[in-house]
């Protein structure tokens, strides 16, 4: 069949996004699944950082690529072998594909599973092979064995959850990343207790999901520390005890000093060396900093081994939150059911309906507004079915086919202009070059 994809040809392209334009818009062919696979019509795609930073070259891919790598989507495919899906089931998207059998499998760590690093790097299924490919026959590669900055995806059936249909595709989507990595570091990793003090360094959403935990998890004492001074007027709001802004310089000294030492366990989600080097300052003797933020790939971090042995403290990484999907995504959206995961609350929040695009009532910002301006001017199909995304950070943007939609498109990663009644827009994403995914990591 044929569709649109976004592709990235060239990694490191330099800012702004809008002028350099490293994403294409490009209409691929995409065979139909095999043996163990599905077809899934994307419905929602997020934003992750690990998108961005693959956009930045941070992380090294095959090319050409479709990226997009969090998602949610309805099943209008099976391939053989696949049993326990049908055509019309909804399903969140899973970015780490593990084999089953491998000692990381059946010890129950298969967020860990060298299967996913594997096909990663080779841009293919776990299956095996690829099912992209350009018009002129040229391969396309997969991104974590999905690529969801597309109108479908062939994926295999390890690589998603089936939920239930009353969760809204567009919340669902961030499940497989932000979720997963933020909530399961302060659930899974961390084993947070009820009565705990607990910090989290970095608030985009992966930083926000594991402050939704620590709140649904008990935490006496709640620590959020952010660059951005609005991040932390919502961390309050939804439920941390205590705010620091992270460009003080005595940033750490005050937090050891409002905590009595330091906290006992502290989460660390912006991936980046300044944030994992703060949250080691302000982690207590016998303490724990558990590190779910990925930075570059050569990045290093120092810090004192004598400390580190005679004070027992310990650094942890937590990876996609240390979940088994099949086992924490129900958990995960049943909270997310109570209103423990209110990720629908999350800030820069635009949905879409068939009458254009609106701000939802929680948008935040004037960039926000802004976006949602030109969203809402632009001209669209108004029979045409919307196409979400939603950064990790709670950013939902959707594209239309449509006469034309070009207004919004200056303002994210790439710029086009789009004509005709085939015409489609992947995900779009604004703010980049305003930085309001700085915060964010995972994949």
């Amino acid at each position: 069949m044929r569709m649109m994809a976004a592709i990235l040809f060239e990694q490191g392209k330099p800012r702004p996004y809008a002028t350099s334009r490293p994403l294409v818009i490009e209409e691929v062919e995409l065979d139909g699944p095999g043996p163990g696979e599905m077809l899934i019509e994307v419905a929602a795609a997020g934003l992750c950082h690990s998108d961005l930073s693959t956009i930045e070259n941070q992380r090294p891919r095959p090319l050409p690529i479709v990226i997009g790598h969090e998602g949610a989507g309805i099943v209008r495919e099976v391939g053989p072998g696949v049993k326990d899906v049908v055509p019309g089931d909804h399903v969140v998207t899973v970015f780490a594909p593990s084999c089953g059998d491998c000692r990381y499998c059946v010890r129950g760590r298969p967020n860990i599973c060298p299967t996913g690093n594997a096909f990663r790097a080779t841009g293919q299924l776990p299956t095996g092979g690829r099912r992209l490919k350009r018009l002129d026959g040229t391969p396309v590669n997969h991104n974590s064995g999905l690529s969801l900055y597309a109108q479908y995806a062939v994926v295999a059936r390890r690589s998603a959850v089936k939920i239930g249909k009353d969760i809204p595709l567009d919340d669902a989507a961030i499940f497989g990343c932000a979720v997963m990595t933020g909530a399961g570091a302060v659930l899974n990793t961390a084993r947070m207790e009820a009565g705990a003090a607990i910090a989290v360094v970095g608030l985009g959403g992966v930083g926000m999901n594991a402050l939704f935990a620590a709140v649904a998890g008990g935490a006496e004492r709640i620590v959020a520390v952010d660059t951005n001074p609005a991040k932390l007027e919502l961390a309050k709001q939804w439920g941390a005890t205590d705010v620091f802004l992270a460009g003080n310089e005595d940033c750490a000294a005050q937090v050891r000093e409002a905590t009595d030492g330091g906290l006992d366990t502290v989460i660390e989600t912006a991936g980046s060396i300044a944030a994992m080097q703060l949250a080691i300052a302000i982690t207590a003797r016998g303490g724990e900093t558990i590190s779910a933020g990925l930075p570059n790939i050569n990045a290093q971090v120092s810090y004192l081994h004598a400390s580190m042995v005679s004070e027992e403290r310990s650094i942890r990484g937590s990876y996609m939150g240390s979940c088994v999907p099949e086992r924490d995504l129900p958990r995960l959206l049943g909270l997310y059911r109570r209103g423990k995961l209110p990720v629908d609350k999350q800030p820069h929040h635009l949905r879409s309906d068939q009458r254009g695009v609106r701000p939802a009532e929680r948008r935040h910002g004037a960039a926000a507004d802004a976006a949602a301006e030109r969203l809402t001017r632009s001209k669209v199909d108004r029979g045409a079915r919307p196409i979400r995304c939603r950064t990790a950070s709670g950013a939902a943007f959707s594209g239309m086919k449509g006469d034309q939609f070009s207004a919004t498109i200056a303002v994210g990663v790439f710029q086009t202009t789009l004509n005709g009644p085939s015409a489609w827009i992947s995900p779009i994403i604004a703010g980049l070059d305003k930085g309001w995914l700085r915060c964010m990591s995972s994949a």
